[in-house]
């Protein structure tokens, strides 16, 4: 017998290894999806825990939100999505004037 791994794909149909090429990318795709919700929980508990101590920190999690809104927009609703970009660029703005 011999010790090297059999390679079952290559005795398969084309349609069945298409199949299973699809289900392997949906299942990385739920991983990946599955471990960026943990990413994401995870630093939002840190921003509700987080006392901001300056206006460049209290700025940093509004950005966060905003951002969160803007994803959250239709592509059509573009009046919030310049709504949106401009405060962000407020919040740019202000923030590199206080820096030295």
């Amino acid at each position: 017998m011999s010790e090297e791994p059999f390679d079952l794909d290559s005795h398969r149909g084309l349609a069945a290894q298409k199949a299973t090429d699809i289900r392997r990318a949906l299942a990385e795709v739920e991983t990946h999806a599955r471990d960026l919700r943990e990413r994401q929980a995870a630093l939002e508990s840190g921003l509700l825990s987080m006392v901001a101590t300056s206006w460049p920190e209290a700025a940093a999690k509004a950005r966060y939100v905003l951002n969160l809104y803007a994803a959250a927009l239709p592509p059509e609703d573009t009046r919030h999505r310049d709504l949106v970009a401009a405060i962000l660029e407020d919040f740019a703005r202000l923030t590199a004037q206080g820096e030295p």
